[in-house]
């Protein structure tokens, strides 16, 4: 461990400390931000934590952000203004906002990805205690990170089944963005994947959340995505996925908006009409 690390540790844990006294002394539990809390070994594994005033076990709910980046860029600075927009919105959730290894790194390659988010959300259950938050957690991801967010909410159930996923115009069905790629080539999806669906079809079957629709396994989901967004194709992937969470009987919102690409041109007032929509969503699916 390095000096910075060790230094690093301790501050978040004088920090953690101090919340706890003060609730201790005052009867008041306060809200806290710990930055950069690590979930695993590798130094990329870490998440920004917010807490908010007067949690508890029993009734505070998290939410959970995973950034875009089409797996192999991306940080989790991009959801800054997100974790702002939510904190005011949805002032009694928790928030945890994640990163995650890239697959730009050698050995990163598919599933390292799924399986970050799936020790993050481990690690967050497993201190929920000390963090004062309940079991009753939300995804949110845009693009590879709503991808991420939709694969982990109907693949796993243990140890908690999430309650709800935001999916910012996520990849659904690994099969399909090879073969109907838009702007992102083959090449580029299996360096990325690690494999062509010819190579390794188990791999994209497993890593595609169309693969794990049912009632049973799948979670109430809203879809927000852009009518010509050029790399997730709003027809065979989004609109294929709220048909079969229909036809599963899956509480599903799907939003399109007109003229609307991948995020970049969605501009302040869709992106307003996006939270008033995530918002009326969850307030009618996670109550």
């Amino acid at each position: 461990m390095t000096i910075r690390n060790l230094l690093l540790g301790i501050l978040v844990t004088a920090i953690t400390v101090s919340c706890k006294k003060e609730a201790n002394d005052n009867g008041v539990i306060s809200a806290a931000t710990l930055l950069n809390t690590s979930y695993g070994a590798d130094p990329v594994q870490t998440m920004d934590v917010y807490l908010p005033a007067g949690r508890a076990v029993a009734t505070t709910k998290a939410m959970i952000l995973v950034h875009g980046g089409a797996w192999a860029s991306g940080d989790k600075a991009d959801f800054a203004s997100f974790v702002d927009t939510l904190k005011r919105r949805l002032p009694g959730y928790a928030i945890f906002n994640i990163n995650y290894r890239l697959s730009a790194f050698p050995n990163n390659v598919f599933p390292t990805q799924e399986m970050d988010v799936k020790s993050a959300i481990e690690y967050i259950y497993s201190k929920r205690n000390d963090y004062l938050i309940s079991d009753n957690l939300t995804l949110v991801g845009a693009s590879a990170g709503a991808h991420l967010s939709l694969l982990h909410a109907y693949k796993y159930a243990a140890p908690v089944k999430i309650k709800a996923v935001v999916d910012f115009f996520g990849p659904t069905d690994m099969n399909d963005l090879y073969n109907n790629p838009g702007l992102v080539p083959e090449a580029s999806i299996a360096a990325i994947v690690g494999a062509t669906p010819t190579s390794n079809p188990s791999l994209y079957l497993q890593s595609s959340p169309v693969t794990f629709v049912s009632i049973a396994a799948s979670c109430p989901t809203i879809i927000l995505q852009g009518s010509t967004d050029p790399l997730v194709n709003a027809v065979t992937q989004s609109k294929s996925l709220r048909d079969k969470l229909q036809i599963a009987g899956v509480g599903v919102e799907y939003v399109e908006y007109a003229g609307k690409g991948h995020g970049d041109d969605w501009g302040n007032d869709t992106f307003y009409d996006a939270f008033n929509k995530i918002q009326s969503f969850l307030t009618f699916y996670n109550p």
